[in-house]
């Protein structure tokens, strides 16, 4: 891929002519390893299978036989999504042997559009945190500042997009894990509605959170990704059987008339002033443009970390008791016993931020405490979803900051758990309400670093976020820069 270009840019040269696939993906997988020392953004690359891939594109198109709208395009998997090929890591110890027998229903949605998968991206351990640090082959650096972290716990999948890598990614957010880095990284991340995309083949984190969703350089891009994977499948017992709209011809509707709610809980203690500043300029823009700026109050949102970090740590407790070393992944060479080979193999194989959520969560389900944390934590995130569903009775959309911050340098906060908790303080009320939400970078601090803004939008109203995320990028250049890492190579 010729660094920076868009998705949409790159499957037109192909489907025309003016490149060939082959040659497409070949420079990305050539750019790819060049970067790797500096970013640590893939965990693997199969050159063979993709270039052999590109070549059946190549074939196709001389016949003049019908391509896909991916025809040929090189993407990216965050590596907790399973492939019959290659690795499937998770970017744990306990899985590094692991080579899953199947294929994610979105890798096959992939390549049914023709789609060629270049390699496998760095990702926090089994998904679990905000800065890809927990990595337990090392951490992903951002493009913008190799000193700062890319985000998490997609932050391979976001760093390559934004080094120019690939034209797209997929990531999966659990509590904000595609927006968060997406905003720290200067590029598009969208979290779908829970149940618009298939978990089949995702290794789960937090079952009744995680979701699959693109991450691009444009809106558009961000679109025609999510309307490649978006649909009912059967394997995915929470997956809705409802039809996916057009989207990419949804892009077109009007800024004026959409009501934009604005929650002063998201603009309180804790949110940087640079940051604050971007994101009401990108409302102010808005508004300009015809929006109408409506107040509403989300009042549970308060609660929305400690909430979270019950049900989702609960959710990996039970999730992760798979790994045990008899089924699948690592295990423990020279066990004593069954019992001995149930915690070394757990002890050795897992990090210490996973360990770290197992414990909580196991708490929290245990006897004499499962009423007190647990069950509470469900009530509480029952009254969340009541709120944004009171607030999208009178807005479309709902617009905030992605993150307190901008990209914090790595090592920052690596030993203050809660100081990492927070960094998702705006992004996890989406998860835990089912509902849809999108980052696009609205601006730059003073160290040059990006500013994403969250536009957040009622369960399956991805038409609405994806619609006015567009006009906004068609009135604004953030979206276009670049960082000097693309122009220097």
């Amino acid at each position: 891929m010729a660094s920076g270009h868009t998705l949409s840019e790159t499957a037109a040269s192909i489907q025309s002519g003016a490149r060939s696939a082959t040659d497409t993906v070949r420079e990305a997988i050539e750019r790819a390893e060049k970067l790797q020392p500096r970013l640590s953004a893939f965990l693997s690359t199969d050159s063979q299978r993709a270039l052999a891939k590109a070549a059946e594109v190549d074939a196709k198109r001389a016949r003049r036989q019908p391509l896909g709208p991916l025809a040929g395009v090189p993407v990216a998997l965050k590596d907790n999504l399973c492939t019959a090929f290659g690795a499937t890591t998770c970017g744990s110890r306990i899985l590094k042997p692991y080579h899953s027998p199947y294929n994610a229903h979105v890798v096959d949605c992939l390549e049914s559009a023709g789609a060629i998968i270049v390699g496998k991206t760095n990702l926090d351990e089994f998904a679990m945190g905000s800065s890809t640090e927990n990595s337990a082959f090392g951490p992903t650096r951002n493009p913008w500042d190799e000193t700062r972290v890319a985000g998490g716990s997609s932050g391979g999948s976001c760093a390559a997009v934004a080094a120019g890598i690939v034209p797209a990614a997929l990531g999966s957010d659990t509590g904000g894990s595609i927006r968060l880095p997406a905003s720290f990284c200067g590029v598009v991340g969208l979290k779908p509605s829970y149940g618009r995309v298939s978990r089949y083949g995702l290794v789960a984190f937090g079952s009744s959170l995680d979701q699959i969703g693109p991450i691009t350089s444009t809106v558009e891009d961000a679109a025609l990704i999510f309307q490649v994977i978006a649909g009912h499948d059967p394997r995915d017992s929470t997956s809705v059987d409802r039809p996916v709209p057009e989207l990419t011809k949804a892009l077109s509707r009007p800024v004026k008339g959409t009501r934009v709610g604005i929650s002063e809980e998201y603009f309180g203690p804790g949110l940087d002033g640079e940051v604050s500043k971007a994101v009401r300029a990108a409302i102010d823009l808005l508004a300009r443009e015809g929006a109408e700026i409506v107040p509403i109050h989300l009042p549970h949102m308060k609660y929305g970390i400690a909430c979270y970090y019950l049900i989702a740590t609960a959710e990996a407790s039970s999730n992760l008791a798979r790994f045990d070393g008899v089924h699948y992944g690592y295990r423990t060479p020279h066990p004593e016993d069954v019992i001995d080979l149930y915690a070394a193999t757990r002890g050795e194989g897992f990090g210490a931020e996973v360990k770290r959520r197992i414990m909580l969560g196991t708490y929290a389900l245990s006897s004499g405490y499962y009423d007190a944390y647990y069950l509470k934590a469900l009530k509480v995130r029952t009254l969340i979803k009541r709120d944004f569903e009171a607030a999208f009775e009178s807005v479309d959309v709902i617009a905030s900051p992605v993150a307190p911050t901008t990209a914090f340098r790595v090592g920052e906060k690596s030993q203050d758990p809660l100081a990492m908790y927070l960094s998702d303080i705006y992004t996890i009320a989406a998860n835990l309400a089912g509902i849809c939400a999108i980052s696009i970078p609205c601006g730059f601090d003073s160290r040059s670093l990006p500013i994403g803004l969250q536009l957040t939008g009622p369960a399956f109203g991805e038409e609405a976020i994806l619609s006015l995320a567009h006009q906004y990028q068609l009135r604004t250049d953030w979206h276009t820069r670049r960082p000097a890492l693309i122009k220097g190579t």
